[in-house]
């Protein structure tokens, strides 16, 4: 499909909200020196996983899509574990329900992308289509991890363990990027990994 300025822009745009979400979180957490996980680190994740699923069909990438499908359910849970989910406005529940309900409805009657082609590797080589999907499932599974954690603590965090999942899934999805000549993964994922880095040293530090 297009790679306009159009695409790219809202894969952009999706990358600045993941960005802003771990930009807040990084300051907030410098300042207590311990992980925090603000609420708003969650919504900020709900609208950005929305517009870069739209981005990763838009660019016939079945491993965006694949990520961000499966993480959406964890980003909910961690909303209502902090009780925040039912004090949301409006336009924010709008947005991250119908709205990717629409999608699914489009991609299911009106959507003409052959699904087929997202993984024979016709215009990507088989191991880079393998690279990116081994990137996305390992960088999705920090989440599913943190759901895991979440769940039987009953206390929205962000682990120690998160932040290393983190860390590699977003070395390998870079490295896909750059094979992909894809901007919007190359400079999410570098600025990705040094928060992650950091945040590992705010969690060792804590603990001394």
């Amino acid at each position: 499909m297009s790679s306009s300025w159009f695409v790219y822009a809202i894969g952009f745009l999706a990358q600045l909200l993941f960005s802003a979400r771990l930009v807040m979180q990084w300051i907030k957490s410098e300042k207590t020196k311990k992980i925090e996980t603000p609420t708003l680190f969650w919504k900020l994740s709900l609208q950005g996983a929305v517009l870069l699923f739209i981005y990763g069909y838009l660019r016939d990438d079945m491993a965006i899509m694949l990520g961000q499908f499966l993480v959406y359910g964890g980003y909910f849970r961690n909303l209502q574990l902090q009780g925040e989910w039912g004090k949301s406005g409006i336009m924010f529940k709008i947005y991250v329900i119908a709205l990717p309900i629409l999608i699914a409805l489009y991609l299911i009657f009106l959507g003409q992308l052959d699904w087929a082609d997202l993984v024979k590797g016709d215009n990507i080589s088989t191991w880079l289509i393998i690279l990116g999907i081994v990137g996305q499932l390992i960088y999705t599974a920090r989440f599913i991890y943190q759901w895991i954690h979440a769940e039987r603590n009953q206390e929205s965090d962000l682990p120690w363990n998160f932040w290393v999942i983190s860390l590699v899934g977003s070395s390998l999805i870079f490295t896909y990027g750059i094979f992909r000549n894809d901007p919007v993964l190359i400079a999410a994922h570098f600025f990705g990994a040094i928060v992650y880095i950091r945040n590992l040293f705010i969690i060792r530090k804590s603990e001394e």
